[in-house]
């Protein structure tokens, strides 16, 4: 993975919880927030996934889509959105090999292999634009949101 930007963004096909597959190119012509997290209903996870969900008319209105990405499989992030009233799409990558591509996968603490938080804005051209490393759940989405207005006015 690159760790400049922009780059091209790689690409993937990943099923969502009613099995039906997302692939980036069609999203092309869209902003979208790519955005990787460890496990479906998890404290951090949720406080998250929430604050996507509570800007989404906002993201909706400058045309940008959210993608969540984790190893859960569908029903995990069927119960996961329903539970917390979500309005976007959730991703199953459970051999995770976009997270791989995406530099996602790696050493945690106690040097456990496992998804690291990282959020990908990626560009109406296919591009990442910006990447968010080490993500802190709260306040993330409104990070996200004040980058766009950036990002878009250029």
């Amino acid at each position: 993975m690159n760790n400049t930007t922009p780059y091209k963004a790689p690409s993937f096909s990943l099923t969502d919880m009613d099995g039906k597959v997302h692939s980036l190119k069609e999203y092309n012509g869209s902003w979208v927030v790519l955005y990787f997290y460890p496990k479906d209903d998890t404290p951090g996870c949720t406080v998250e996934a929430c604050g996507f969900r509570d800007i989404q008319d906002t993201l909706l209105a400058k045309r940008v889509v959210v993608l969540g990405v984790s190893r859960d499989d569908g029903a995990s992030h069927r119960n996961f959105y329903i539970k917390h009233s979500l309005d976007f799409t959730l991703l199953s990558d459970p051999d995770h090999k976009v997270m791989d591509a995406y530099g996602v996968w790696g050493k945690k603490m106690f040097g456990q292999e496992g998804v690291l938080r990282k959020t990908f804005v990626i560009n109406p051209a296919g591009q990442v634009v910006k990447v968010y490393g080490r993500v802190t759940p709260v306040g993330h989405a409104g990070q996200i949101l004040a980058d766009l207005e950036k990002l878009q006015a250029i």
